[in-house]
């Protein structure tokens, strides 16, 4: 375990200092409460026969009043009051120097060497020395227009209907720099069983994710078609799945999305991949 730099040091030991510094000023004054409702600042105080002895805080000088003018009673619980006022400012400085100093380890799964998993759901990779967490993003069902024309003025079926699935942008937010990323799938719902990836298609302001055609008729029937990419696909813990293609990326942009019965969902999780020179 590496050593605490010296400033460090120094830091939460002046720190430390201050926080315990306004406690003993606060322990070294006592309400001394009299039954007409008033009291006095004192730092300590003795009962002597008849006689109240006190040190006054602000005249710095002892003096002394009659018994039958102090409420003993009110004293105390003032003096229960200020300590657990003193006990709860201890806990609250304590608890803001362990959110200054201390930051609690990761406890999700190892995915490389001094890197783990965040404890919640989502789809994450390793790109270097970080661990990324993919976004997701919706698409959009859009209609060729020219297709639509044609089949409104071709009376038989001979023509499909026409639809695209798009993302907005022509590049995803997320870029990584490997061409064989492992995609870390956490989910309770088993999403790393039905998740699949797909090569989007380039566009000037927009990513088509797969085309949908559509026949006319009673029986009608949706085809969809996207380039696929192959995976490989592991559970290594408990909802845990890895997601790995089995051939490296071709430059360009991605997404995983969830397919059931060959339907994907219009909600899916992008990224592009493009390799980084390195400059000498």
């Amino acid at each position: 375990m590496r050593s605490p730099s010296p400033s460090r040091f120094l830091f939460f030991a002046a720190l430390l200092l201050c926080v315990l510094a306004a406690p003993r000023v606060a322990w070294a004054s006592i309400k001394l409460c009299m039954k007409d409702g008033s009291y006095q600042m004192v730092t300590s105080y003795e009962v002597q026969g008849d006689r109240v002895r006190y040190f006054s805080v602000e005249r710095s000088d002892w003096e002394e009043i009659p018994t039958s003018l102090v409420d003993f009673e009110a004293t105390k619980r003032a003096q229960d009051e200020a300590k657990a006022t003193e006990k709860k400012r201890l806990e609250e400085a304590k608890q803001i120097d362990q959110e200054r100093f201390y930051k609690p380890p990761d406890q999700g799964l190892e995915v490389a060497p001094g890197l783990r998993l965040p404890g919640d759901d989502g789809i994450f990779t390793v790109d270097g020395r970080r661990v990324v967490r993919l976004v997701q993003s919706s698409g959009e069902l859009v209609t060729d227009k020219k297709r639509t024309a044609m089949v409104l003025a071709v009376p038989l079926p001979v023509v499909k209907a026409r639809s695209l699935v798009i993302l907005e942008g022509a590049k995803a937010p997320i870029r990584l720099n490997d061409p064989s990323p492992v995609f870390y799938v956490q989910s309770p719902d088993g999403l790393g069983a039905k998740l699949e990836l797909v090569h989007l298609k380039p566009g000037k302001e927009s990513r088509v994710v797969e085309d949908v055609e559509t026949s006319r008729g009673k029986n009608s029937k949706a085809t969809e078609g996207r380039t696929m990419v192959s995976l490989e696909r592991k559970q290594v813990a408990p909802n845990i799945y890895t997601l790995k293609p089995l051939d490296p990326l071709e430059a360009g942009e991605y997404a995983l999305g969830e397919v059931v019965e060959d339907k994907l969902s219009l909600d899916v999780w992008d990224f592009g991949y493009e390799k980084w020179e390195v400059v000498k």
